[in-house]
């Protein structure tokens, strides 16, 4: 096996991993107030329906929040490198306690896609149209 095919399954199995993810990703297990988790689901899914009954496109900057209304713009900022993005809230979701899905595009811009979760404080820039 090569150096780079050994890396990337090293990537791999690291990410797999919750815990370790967490801790690579400067992700802690405790939020501070007003911030949360967040995550992201890519490819598997596009195509298909969202809560907004709009098509999913992973390649859009777009995301699922649990009450914020269709067409909410945010950004959404990872806590452990500062980097910002700016999503449309067009599903509904995540569960398992956490506080925002992210298109794989999304978690790219944002840098946490190797990582699948990070540490992410959200502020609402415009409301829905």
């Amino acid at each position: 096996m090569t150096p780079l095919a050994c890396l990337g399954v090293a990537v791999a199995t690291l990410c797999l991993t919750a815990p370790a993810a967490e801790a690579a990703c400067g992700a802690t297990r405790t939020p501070p107030a007003g911030a949360g988790f967040a995550s992201w689901y890519g490819g598997e899914q596009g195509g298909r329906s969202t809560a907004s009954g709009e098509r999913f496109d992973p390649t859009a900057l777009t995301a699922a929040h649990n009450s914020l209304a269709f067409g909410t713009r945010l950004r959404v900022t990872d806590l452990a490198t500062g980097r910002t993005v700016t999503v449309r809230v067009n599903d509904r979701g995540p569960g398992h306690g956490r506080l925002i899905d992210l298109s794989e595009a999304a978690a790219r811009r944002l840098g946490t896609r190797a990582c699948g979760l990070a540490q992410v404080t959200i502020e609402q820039i415009a409301r829905a149209d």
